[in-house]
């Protein structure tokens, strides 16, 4: 039986209601009321998106960054406004907003360090 796709995606975080509040407020994501206690399910489509807390003998502070090596992108609809609001609350931007492949694309750096690539191309 072949895999048929990613299905799932979750980041361990630090501080949980941190992030969330960050993903709601910065990223207009909003929470589902399926999950368990120790996550936030986010209604994202196709694929869930979730926040959890911290897996024992996880220590996102022994890294320089946490989820080097993994590309993670979420579509939006406003690229450009997003951007200039992570700017205005002094989010780091990791890579400015150009226009490619995937339309407007930029990367911003969440609470935790993971670097999230936004893109307005579906």
């Amino acid at each position: 039986m072949p895999v048929t796709g990613p299905d799932f995606i979750s980041l361990q975080v630090r501080d949980l209601d941190a992030s969330q509040a960050f993903y709601e407020t910065h990223l207009g994501l909003v929470r589902s009321p399926a999950g368990p206690p120790h996550a936030v399910v986010f209604t994202t489509t196709p694929i869930a998106f979730a926040l959890r807390g911290l897996l024992p003998g996880t220590d996102l502070d022994a890294v320089a960054q946490p989820g080097v090596g993994v590309a993670l992108w979420l579509h939006a609809t406003d690229v450009q406004a997003i951007h200039a609001g992570l700017v205005e609350a002094g989010v780091t931007v990791v890579a400015e907003p150009i226009d490619g492949p995937f339309g407007r694309t930029f990367t911003f750096a969440d609470p935790d360090g993971y670097h999230v690539t936004l893109h307005d191309r579906a």
